[in-house]
C-alpha cells in the first residue's frame, strides 16, 4: 500500500490558488497542509475542498522558538491548543504541530523534557476525546533552527513516553533529521507507533526530492508504508524551479 502524499503549501511561491489545488489534484496529491490558519483560512478550507483535497495539518500554537518547555507559557499555549483543537475537529485536520521552543539557558535537559511533557499533558486528555492528533516536531538545531531544543529523535521520544497519550506523537521531518543523526530508515522501523505526521524535503538544501540530494525517498517510503502507518507524508520543501512538475516528481518518487 503507497503511503498518502500532502503538500505544505505555504512554503511554495505564489501562484493562483485554485490552478496549484487543481494541479495538486490531478497530480495523486488527496491533501495540503498549512502553517498559521491566517486571515482566509475559511478560503483556504473551502478551495481544497473543491478540488477533493483534504487539511491534514496546521500549526496549534506560537511560536517555535519560545514554546512549551518554558512552565510560563503552559496557560497561553494550552488555550492556544484548545482552540485549534475545536477547529481542527470542525475541519477535519487530523493533526497540530506543537513545538519545544529554543533551549532555556541554564535549564537542565531533564528539566526542559519534563516541562515539554507537563505542557502536552494539560491538553491531552482534551485531544483524546476530539481525536486530534498533538504532533511535536523534530527539527534540525544544526541549519535551519539554531537553538531549538527538541532537535533529535530520542528527545522527542521522552517526551511521548512521558505524556504517555495515544494522541500525542512526533512529526517527524526526515529532512531535518538527516542533518541531525541520519539512520532515517532505523528510526522510523523501531519508533513508528509514536509518529504522528512525517514531512520529506532534500538535504542538503531543502528543496526537490531529485538525484542531487542524499535521501532515498523511494526506500524512505516504502519503510513507511512497511509499518502500516496510515498518516500523512507531507512535502515541505521548496522547488527549486517550476513548482508543480517538483511537486509530480515528489509524489512520484514517494508512491510507492
Amino acid at each position: 500500500m503507497s503511503v498518502k502524499q500532502s503538500v505544505c503549501v505555504p512554503i511554495l511561491p505564489p501562484m493562483d490558488r485554485d490552478e496549484l489545488y487543481k494541479a495538486l489534484a490531478d497530480i495523486g496529491y488527496s491533501a495540503i497542509e498549512i502553517w498559521g490558519r491566517g486571515d482566509d483560512f475559511d478560503g483556504v478550507c473551502a478551495a481544497a475542498e473543491t478540488y477533493g483535497l483534504k487539511v491534514v495539518s496546521m500549526i496549534g500554537h506560537d511560536s517555535l522558538t519560545d514554546g512549551l518547555n518554558r512552565p510560563e507559557n503552559h496557560d497561553r499555549i494550552e488555550a492556544e491548543l484548545r482552540v485549534s483543537i475545536d477547529i481542527a475537529v470542525e475541519r477535519g485536520i487530523g493533526g497540530l504541530i506543537c513545538f519545544s521552543g529554543n533551549i532555556v539557558e541554564g535549564m537542565k535537559e531533564e528539566e526542559a523534557i519534563d516541562n515539554t511533557a507537563d505542557g502536552l499533558r494539560r491538553v491531552a486528555s482534551y485531544a483524546e476525546d476530539k481525536g486530534i492528533n498533538l504532533n511535536i516536531e523534530l527539527l534540525n538545531s544544526k541549519v535551519d533552527h539554531e537553538g531549538y531544543q527538541c532537535d533529535c529523535t530520542d528527545w522527542g521520544l521522552e517526551v511521548v513516553e512521558r505524556v504517555d497519550s495515544s494522541q500525542v506523537k512526533l512529526l517527524y521531518d526526515i529532512y531535518h533529521m538527516q542533518i541531525m543523526e541520519g539512520d532515517v530508515i532505523r528510526t522510523i522501523g523501531e519508533h513508528s507507533g509514536a509518529i504522528g505526521h512525517f514531512h520529506t524535503a532534500g538535504n542538503p538544501g531543502r528543496s526537490d526530492l531529485d538525484d542531487t540530494q542524499e535521501l532515498n525517498y523511494a526506500a524512505i517510503c516504502a519503510a513507511i508504508a512497511a509499518t502500516g502507518y496510515d498518516g500523512y507524508v507531507g512535502h515541505e520543501f521548496r522547488p527549486k524551479g517550476d513548482v508543480l512538475p517538483a511537486l509530480k516528481q515528489a509524489f512520484e518518487v514517494c508512491d510507492v
